[in-house]
């Protein structure tokens, strides 16, 4: 990258939300890196990486360092959002791209420091002695103080839009645009279509689960298909009980609800439990009583 890029006032500030998505489209490549490596290992004894894994976690992170920030003066998530670290510390205007010392304590804060914490944590986790105690103590409160630095750091981010992370500001790097970016003009058309747009769809996700569509349904079926619009062959499958009202199939273990129709016990008692409310597919009556249908059905009409 060369330094001809400008000095740093003809640069468009970076955003927060940029600096943030490109965070975590960092651990993203992370978690990919190391699910894709432990899928290398499915065939072998399980554990084989428990006792290493700290290591190689390091080990896969020294490898994304190298063909990123000490290459690049850019993590993958800024390389994909045209950002790129700058050396803040610098006394001139224009852009300067970190230095080797910066590079290599960033590697020690972010991989160094990963490694130090979790293979501390193997390592006195179950020793019982005073002495390991302590030092235990002594590093979990180190850690807290850390996280509550970065806390501190990211309310500070929140209100300046620079360093978003703790490593950033202790080494001076600033996240700047690699190249100018173009003034983008949005029609106030196109900006009030998409807001309504939104807001309808919005409500619509709110609404729609407060609906009961499927006695909304059934209403309207009842209102398209009322009792005195059967004709004599519904009638006469309804009183053979030959036909659920549900499912149309041969009904197994008929049941009634108090009205002319048969169902099927499962499709019955499903709906049922599924809505308290649920009314009658063909004729809209409510469920007054689940009651088999006492009818003997003779083997010879199962072959009508």
């Amino acid at each position: 990258m060369a330094s001809s890029i400008g000095n740093e006032k003809s640069v468009n500030p970076v955003l927060r939300i940029s600096q943030l998505d490109a965070l975590e489209l960092n651990k993203a490549l992370e978690q990919l890196v190391w699910s894709q490596f432990t899928n290398c290992f499915h065939g072998f004894k399980p554990g084989v990486l428990a006792h290493f894994e700290p290591e190689v976690k390091a080990f896969l992170c020294l490898i994304l360092w190298k063909f990123t920030i000490y290459s690049k003066n850019a993590t993958v998530g800024q390389a994909i959002l045209n950002i790129q670290y700058r050396n803040n510390l610098s006394q001139t205007e224009k852009y300067q791209p970190l230095s080797k010392q910066q590079k290599l304590w960033y590697l020690i804060f972010t991989v160094g420091g990963r490694w130090l914490e979790e293979r501390c944590y193997d390592l006195f986790s179950n020793r019982q002695q005073q002495s390991f105690c302590k030092i235990k103590s002594y590093i979990s409160f180190g850690s807290g103080l850390l996280k509550l630095c970065g806390l501190v750091n990211f309310l500070i981010f929140l209100q300046k839009g620079t360093f978003a992370t703790l490593t950033e500001r202790i080494l001076g790097i600033r996240s700047v645009f690699c190249k100018p970016q173009g003034v983008r003009q949005v029609g106030f058309e196109y900006m009030n279509r998409e807001l309504l747009w939104h807001g309808f769809a919005e409500f619509l996700i709110y609404l729609l689960p407060l609906i009961n569509v499927q006695k909304l349904k059934l209403k309207i079926s009842s209102w398209c298909l009322p009792i005195v619009g059967l004709s004599n062959s519904e009638n006469t499958l309804a009183a053979h009980c030959r036909e659920c009202s549900l499912c149309g199939e041969w009904p197994t273990m008929p049941h009634t609800i108090g009205c002319p129709h048969v169902f099927c016990y499962y499709c019955i008692k499903s709906n049922f439990l599924f809505d308290m409310y649920f009314t009658c597919p063909k004729c809209g009556s409510e469920v007054h009583s689940l009651q088999p249908l006492k009818y003997k059905i003779e083997m010879t009409e199962l072959r009508v």
